[in-house]
């Protein structure tokens, strides 16, 4: 690799570096290629490694570059189209959901911009289903599906099921009732520890967050909160979608 100075480059430097460091990307590297270290970088462009980390940072959230635990930073493939709303009119659980249930338990505890839009009271007792979902066999979202458990009285959780069946059970009653329609919205994201570790990411890493409200019986329950890898994701929406894009 030559160097490449960037000394006389009007500020912010992370800005011009970030698109010198994209062409090397392209003609210097290969699909799943290490990069060099951040003291390497650093002294072949002439700049901090705060600028450094600045640029890096944009080029994984652009989904040119990965951070892999154990690896380093590597250049990404492309990235892989995903269907976020594949079945507009059903619940989640139905016949074609690609998800897969992981567990479900039952809370007093919910996070406030959940229980905002449950319109839940502190103490009520609300559903928390957690599902993943992989690609071509790549991790690539994690999801929290909150239900009111008022909203689905029949179900009542079974020491004897395991983790999945819990799930499945859960899902099973809430298709038992008539969805009146759903909303979403699209927010960037930092991965919390927990669901770093479930998409094989690091924490704080760059991810896309979608929150699905769905309604029946004239009030909200379910909320989902699904998070996607940002750096190998590009959602996909039916057209008849209406999405609302938060940048963060």
């Amino acid at each position: 690799m030559g160097t490449t100075q960037l000394e006389t480059v009007p500020e912010p430097k992370y800005r011009h570096l970030k698109t010198v460091l994209s062409e090397a990307l392209d003609s210097e590297f290969a699909v799943g290629e290490i990069l060099p270290n951040e003291r390497e970088l650093a002294a072949r462009f002439g700049v901090a490694r705060a600028t450094l980390r600045q640029a890096l940072e944009q080029l994984e959230l652009e989904g040119r570059l990965q951070r892999r635990r154990g690896v380093g930073t590597t250049v990404a493939p492309p990235r892989v189209g995903v269907a976020v709303a594949p079945a507009r009119h059903t619940w989640p659980g139905a016949p074609g959901d690609d998800w897969q249930p992981v567990d479900a338990v039952e809370s007093e505890t919910v996070p406030a911009a959940v229980a905002r839009l449950l319109e839940t009271a502190p103490g009520d007792r609300v559903h928390i289903v957690r599902r993943s979902r992989v690609t071509h066999g790549q991790p690539v979202a994690a999801e929290l599906l909150y239900i009111p458990s008022d909203v689905v009285p029949g179900f009542a959780g079974a020491a004897s099921l395991s983790a999945p069946g819990r799930a499945r059970a859960v899902l099973k009653e809430l298709q038992t009732l008539e969805l009146e329609g759903q909303d979403r919205t699209v927010e960037l994201g930092s991965a919390r520890a927990e669901d770093a570790k479930q998409l094989d990411r690091l924490p704080g890493a760059p991810v896309l967050v979608v929150t699905t409200r769905y309604v029946s019986g004239g009030r909200t329950s379910a909320a989902a909160v699904s998070t996607y890898r940002a750096d190998t994701c590009r959602l996909t929406f039916g057209e008849s979608e209406a999405v609302s894009l938060l940048a963060g």
